[in-house]
C-alpha cells in the first residue's frame, strides 16, 4: 500500500481545495497516484475541486509588444511581490523592454533574455537594481514570441494582467482586436480540438463516466453521455468553438468565417497562474479537522 504523506495531501489540497479528509480519502483510493485523486475527488465534488485553478498567486505584469508592420511580436511576464510594485513605472519600463527584446533578438530562454542589453545594461542588471532600490523581489517568469502569417493584433485586461496575443489573416483591424478581447476574457486552452491535450480529453471522459454510474445511469447509455460530456468540454476550451463574447449567437469560428478571416494562432498569459501563494496554516486545519470528527 503506498505512504500517504501529509505533504501530498497537502499538495491536492491546495491543488483543488477540498477539505483535507477528502483529500486523503482519495488518495487512499488511488494508492497514492496524484492525478487519480484528482479525478476522484472531481467526480465526487465537482466544481469545488477546481477552484484553486482560477487563483493568481503572484503579482506582475504581461508586457506585450508588436512591431510597427504586426508582423512580428512577444509576450513577457514579469512578476513581483506586491501589486504597488507592479504599477512602478521603472517596473513597467523594464518589463517593456524585455518583450521588445524577445520580439527583436529572439532570446532562446529566460536566461539568455536576461543578458541582452538596454541602453549598455543587461535586462537582468536593470531588474537587480530596481530590486536593490525598492526592496522587493522580482522575476522575469516566461515569454512567448510570434511571427504572424497575417496581422497580430493584442488585448491587455485587468491593469496588465492578462495579456492575449493572436495572428489574424483576412478580416480587419476592428475584427482581430475583438478577438484578442474573446482569447482575454474567455481563456481558451486550444485553437480548436486538434490542439487539446489528449491527456485532458481522456480524463473528462473518466469522470464523466464516474459520475453517470454514481447517479445511476443505464450502463447502454454511459459511453454516449461521455461522449457528450467530452464534446461540451472541447467547445468549452477550444478558441474556434466558444460563443463569441460580444455576441454568444455565434461561434468565434463562425464570426471568422463571415468575414472571410482565420485565426492561425493565439497565445495567453495570465499573471501568476500555476504559481501558489497561499499560506494556509495545515497543522492548525489538521487539527480542527481531528477536533470535529472526535465531536462527532
Amino acid at each position: 500500500m503506498a505512504v500517504i504523506t501529509a505533504a501530498l495531501v497537502k499538495e491536492l489540497r491546495q491543488k483543488t481545495d477540498a477539505p483535507m479528509m477528502e483529500c486523503k480519502k482519495a488518495l487512499v483510493a488511488a494508492e497514492g497516484d496524484f492525478a487519480k485523486a484528482e479525478e476522484i475527488l472531481r467526480v465526487k465534488l465537482g466544481n469545488k475541486a477546481n477552484k484553486a485553478s482560477a487563483r493568481v498567486a503572484a503579482e506582475g505584469v504581461v508586457a506585450v509588444y508588436i512591431s510597427e508592420d504586426r508582423k512580428l511580436g512577444a509576450m513577457f511576464e514579469v512578476n513581483s511581490e506586491t501589486d504597488f510594485v507592479a504599477k512602478n513605472p521603472e517596473f513597467l519600463a523594464m518589463a517593456n523592454a524585455g518583450a521588445r527584446l524577445v520580439a527583436e533578438k529572439n532570446p532562446a530562454d529566460v536566461a539568455a533574455l536576461s543578458a541582452l542589453t538596454v541602453d549598455g545594461k543587461t535586462l537582468e542588471e536593470i531588474r537587480k537594481g530596481l530590486v536593490g532600490k525598492i526592496g522587493e523581489n522580482m522575476s522575469f517568469r516566461r515569454f512567448v514570441r510570434m511571427e504572424a502569417q497575417g496581422r497580430l493584433d493584442s488585448y491587455v485586461h485587468a491593469g496588465s494582467k492578462i495579456g492575449a496575443m493572436v495572428d489574424i489573416v483576412g478580416g480587419d483591424d476592428e475584427l482581430a482586436h475583438d478577438v484578442a478581447m474573446h482569447v482575454a476574457a474567455s481563456r481558451p486552452k486550444a485553437l480548436d480540438e486538434s490542439g487539446v491535450d489528449q491527456a485532458s480529453i481522456e480524463s473528462e471522459r473518466r469522470v464523466a463516466i464516474e459520475k453517470a454510474r454514481e447517479s445511476g445511469k443505464p450502463e447502454n447509455l454511459i459511453e454516449r453521455i461521455a461522449e457528450g460530456s467530452v464534446k461540451k468540454f472541447l467547445k468549452e476550451v477550444t478558441l474556434l468553438n466558444q460563443p463569441f463574447v460580444k455576441n454568444d449567437k455565434v461561434t468565434v469560428g463562425q464570426l471568422l468565417k463571415s468575414k472571410g478571416a482565420k485565426c492561425v494562432a493565439f497565445n495567453l498569459f495570465v499573471v501568476g497562474e500555476g504559481i501558489e501563494k497561499r499560506s494556509d496554516d495545515f497543522a492548525a486545519e489538521v487539527a480542527a479537522q481531528v477536533a470535529a470528527s472526535k465531536k462527532a
